[in-house]
């Protein structure tokens, strides 16, 4: 893009050391663009406690204090900042469904491209107002599926041409083979299935667990790796009632062989390592309506294979034959899955190509510039219209 002008964008999300998948998100979006010349890149970060930020965060908004974000909106107006954009999870954002939003965009005088990381089929009222005004003010709005488009359009009445489509990214680090780093973990002889992410009930991992303790029965070898700690708000709020209840059950049915817990927050590179370790990812979630889920999109880019129940995102993914689908709520359903990848190894690597050959399109030195590319037509729409207003 030379010859154009170098686009200082700012980001409106939750930051590290945030324990947040919105988050990591956003910083590996802004490590992969900092090695562009066309883009200057900053955080503004949402807040809920004192945390110390680090180079990147320009900005502090209080995420329950509704003054703070019309205080923020004011000062982005003064700055040199050319494009803003909100990573948009009604959770993030203070007051009823993420509303106080509303406070900063309505005042906002720059272009804004709002990044969407749920898309909900069959929103409440308040829901479905909010995003309906945020994609209205925003020049672009990027959904990660392509599910979600006609959704945007029918239930939200955003303009087709605002639309989007940018892939969740992953991360492409260079790592030893599986059996490689099988061995390095003492599991040469295990059948490897994992599942990563911040653990909460809505995850369905008692239905994981069930499975695979059905499966150990005829394949002993299985070994299922939860990895992950549970999310802060729900450690907050209930403590480790759910992770305590899913431990339990591993001692009732005695599969303590066949399910591990990794309990901790885990690195990028960890996660990857866990990834390209496993034969299998899981997702049994319980969500139907899930429009992107950023664990699943880094298995694909593992190229691994996954088993997941047929939630909106995995539905998409693991078309063409790149995984297989199993019913909601169902551990016998999720069992026969997992024999089936275990029994069929021609068809188990005939999938991880397939897969590969999706995740391939999702790293994120291909997604980042895609998003260069929105950044700059979002700029030049904005400044069309501003003349013509002039």
């Amino acid at each position: 893009m030379s010859g154009t002008k170098k686009l200082n964008v700012a980001f409106l999300t939750t930051y590290p050391p945030r324990e947040c998948g919105i988050a990591t998100f956003t910083q590996d979006i802004i490590n992969e663009l900092k090695k562009s010349t066309s883009v200057k890149t900053g955080v503004i970060a949402i807040t809920d406690q004192p945390m110390h930020y680090g180079e990147d965060v320009r900005l502090e908004l209080k995420q329950h204090d509704r003054t703070s974000y019309i205080e923020t909106a004011r000062k982005i107006n003064r700055s040199d900042i050319d494009v803003l954009v909100v990573e948009h999870e009604y959770g993030i954002y203070g007051g009823e469904c993420g509303e106080y939003l509303l406070a900063l965009i309505e005042l906002l005088e720059k272009p804004i491209v709002t990044t969407l990381h749920t898309v909900l089929p069959s929103p409440s009222d308040k829901q479905r107002e909010i995003l309906k005004q945020l994609c209205a003010k925003s020049e672009k709005v990027v959904t990660m599926a392509m599910n979600s488009r006609k959704v945007l359009e029918d239930v939200y009445d955003v303009d087709s041409s605002k639309i989007e489509l940018i892939h969740h990214g992953v991360p492409d680090l260079k790592l030893p083979e599986r059996d490689e780093l099988k061995k390095e973990l003492g599991l040469e002889n295990r059948i490897v299935i994992s599942t990563f992410g911040l653990i909460s009930p809505g995850k369905g991992l008692e239905y994981g667990i069930e499975a695979v303790a059905q499966t150990a029965k005829k394949h002993p070898e299985v070994l299922y790796l939860i990895l992950g700690q549970t999310h802060p708000v729900i450690r907050k709020q209930h403590g480790e009632v759910y992770r305590n209840s899913l431990e339990k059950m591993v001692r009732e049915l005695q599969a303590e062989d066949n399910v591990r817990f990794v309990n901790r927050y885990l690195t990028k590179e960890e996660i990857i390592r866990y990834l390209k370790l496993s034969d299998i990812y899981m997702t049994p979630y319980l969500g139907k309506d899930q429009a992107v889920s950023g664990t699943l999109a880094y298995a694909v880019g593992c190229g691994r294979i996954i088993v997941s129940t047929p939630y909106s995102y995995a539905k998409e993914m693991l078309a063409d034959g790149r995984g297989l689908l199993a019913d909601f709520e169902d551990s016998a359903s999720l069992s026969e899955c997992i024999n089936y990848v275990i029994e069929h190894p021609e068809r188990k690597k005939q999938m991880e190509q397939k897969t590969k050959l999706l995740g391939d399109n999702m790293k994120w030195s291909v997604v980042a510039d895609c998003y260069r590319r929105t950044f700059y037509k979002a700029y030049r729409e904005y400044s069309k219209k501003e003349r013509v207003a002039v």
